[in-house]
């Protein structure tokens, strides 16, 4: 048989075998690949029992704790167009219409999914504004579903509880938020958002780390595009001022703040406290106390200006 022959001849199907290492189907008989480069689309985990199958099976998407029904529901799109991307018939569209309402009080129905529908969504806007990462949402949904489970919420503004859980979270991740910028999103104030922040610490029992002044070196010095040198050593000032247990019952903002403040003096990148002390959310009084406090006891000399 000549290879021109072999290779117009059909392969008997079962003498096609699967390589698994080089992803080809292969003809036993003849040596021929009959296709190369195949896509395996099965797991890439192995089960030898229908438990263990189960166990492992993984379908749809992951859950999302910002979503009220952590995303376990379908959701109809408004986009008012088929599957094909053309627009639907107007009677097609008051069907889908009817579909939509259906689907939304389908998910919705009792006093608690509401209030979870309204927390999530006040949570993501919050987020959003202040740029937090997916990993701080999660983690203040997380408690903010606790502080539900528990009763926490019955009586109190949801947006007040939602920006107490957004702060503690921010504690907890170490990502570095005042209250007051979180306030400045709501309209709860201030006093509202640590009342419910010191709620939470105590009825969900919530252990939340020491706020470092060095915590908030990266994010305020980034803003005011300051060098890395120069975070570098507003950081080593404030690890100085820690171990003489000057910064004890000062807040952390502020002392970060005057130690960029001192740090770009040296560093030749002069900056006037009033743009630092905006961009910490602390007074311009603030920064000038701590700036003395720091120069004076640690005795950092200043260059002449």
């Amino acid at each position: 048989m000549t290879d021109e022959t072999r290779s117009n001849t059909p392969c008997p199907q079962d003498k096609v075998v699967y390589d698994f290492e080089r992803g080809e189907y292969i003809c036993e008989e003849t040596g021929e690949i009959i296709e190369d480069r195949v896509v395996d689309q099965g797991p890439e985990w192995r089960a030898f029992t229908p438990e263990e199958k189960e166990k492992r099976s993984r379908v749809g998407g992951p859950l999302n704790n910002t979503i009220h029904d952590r995303g376990l529901s379908t959701l109809i799109d408004w986009r008012d167009r088929d599957a094909m991307g053309r627009t639907l018939e107007p009677r097609k569209r008051l069907e889908a219409l009817r579909w939509r309402k259906w689907q939304i009080r389908a998910r919705i129905q009792t006093s608690i999914d509401r209030n979870l529908a309204q927390a999530m969504n006040e949570l993501e806007r919050i987020a959003n504004n202040l740029g937090l990462p997916k990993s701080v949402k999660d983690e203040a949904s997380s408690i903010y579903r606790r502080a539900v489970e528990k009763g926490l919420v019955r009586g109190r503004s949801i947006e007040s509880v939602v920006a107490a859980s957004i702060y503690t979270a921010c504690r907890r991740m170490k990502v570095a938020r005042t209250l007051d910028e979180i306030a400045a999103y709501t309209k709860a104030n201030r006093k509202e958002v640590a009342r419910g922040y010191r709620l939470l610490l105590k009825e969900l029992q919530i252990d939340v780390p020491v706020t470092d002044a060095r915590d908030y070196v990266t994010r305020i010095g980034a803003v005011l595009g300051v060098s890395g040198s120069a975070m570098k050593m507003a950081a080593e000032i404030l690890e100085k001022a820690k171990s003489t247990g000057i910064t004890a019952g000062k807040d952390p903002a502020g002392l970060a703040a005057a130690a960029i403040y001192i740090a770009a003096l040296q560093n030749g990148e002069r900056r006037t406290q009033k743009e630092i002390a905006q961009l910490a959310g602390v007074t311009e009084v603030t920064v000038r106390n701590r700036y003395k406090e720091l120069i004076q006891e640690l005795r950092i000399d200043i260059p002449q200006q």
